[in-house]
């Protein structure tokens, strides 16, 4: 379990991935993306999260050239969108997220959904990427149990990631303990609900217990369940504050009431849900 900022979690490949990274869904690219990237390399982060949905991978390529952090110290990881799935055009939207990123490789590529009927042939477009060395690890995001089964089962490569809308409201104990057998890296999008939860009352006592905040607990409680975390903000004191999660530890008996929250409450799509997909037929 995470003890220090420079504990890493390690895929099933060998490759080391920071426990926390800043998300930037919705930061705009420009000013507002390259300024919130520079704040938190600035506090210690080393992982950056983007995708070609989030329109702002020429930003993050920008402050990734004018960070003094060498290239090699970041874990950098973007997704193929859904409209590109398929083998050659995931190959083809690679391509186009690399040099966005002005970038030789990734970090980390992601399927960002698993598109039915097409999930399977961009995952082959993955492992080539992988095996030519462009991407460093592979994986998949929003995969329930099923869709891994269903993937693995063809796969010449597991995935070594699967990135999942988690936190205290959507524990996903069952896919989180499927991960673990399977030595898949589950990864939190929205691990702070995008503050819906911050009134929540146990989180509030565990806040004044520890002397931290609601999102401090929160992405605490993300890491001691082995879950690598990746919070969103574009404020520099909230960045600073998502990751000073490293001078205390949460017991197990507070661990357990973190998630008695879960409600299996979704924000974001269902990745079973048919209607999702139709607007990317």
């Amino acid at each position: 379990m995470a003890s220090s900022i420079h504990d890493r979690a390690v895929l099933h490949n060998g490759v080391q991935m920071p426990w926390i990274g800043l998300g930037v869904y919705k930061a705009e690219d420009g000013d507002e993306v390259i300024q919130s990237i520079k704040w938190a390399i600035d506090a210690g982060y080393r992982s950056i999260d983007t995708a070609s949905l989030y329109n702002n991978e020429a930003g993050v390529g920008q402050a990734i050239a004018e960070s003094d952090v060498p290239r090699e110290d970041l874990f950098i990881t973007t997704k193929v969108w859904n409209t590109d799935q398929g083998y050659e055009e995931a190959l083809s939207a690679f391509d186009a997220s690399l040099e966005r990123l002005g970038l030789d490789y990734v970090d980390l590529y992601l399927v960002h959904w698993p598109v039915p009927g097409k999930y399977k042939e961009t995952w082959r477009a993955l492992e080539k990427i992988y095996e030519d060395g462009r991407a460093k690890a592979i994986g998949v995001s929003n995969f329930k149990k099923h869709h891994l089964e269903d993937l693995i089962a063809d796969a010449k490569i597991k995935p070594m990631v699967n990135q999942v809308e988690y936190h205290p409201r959507l524990t996903q104990a069952d896919l989180l303990t499927y991960c673990k057998q399977q030595g898949i890296q589950l990864e939190a999008w929205r691990p702070l609900l995008k503050g819906e939860i911050f009134e929540e009352p146990t989180l509030l006592e565990l806040a004044d217990k520890y002397n931290k905040t609601v999102a401090q607990i929160i992405l605490r409680w993300d890491i001691q369940n082995g879950v690598v975390t990746i919070p969103k903000s574009v404020t520099k004191h909230r960045i600073e504050e998502n990751i000073d999660i490293y001078n205390f530890k949460l017991t197990n008996e507070d661990m357990t009431r973190i998630s008695a929250l879960n409600q299996d409450k979704r924000n974001g799509a269902d990745p079973d849900d048919p209607e999702f997909y139709k607007q990317f037929e």
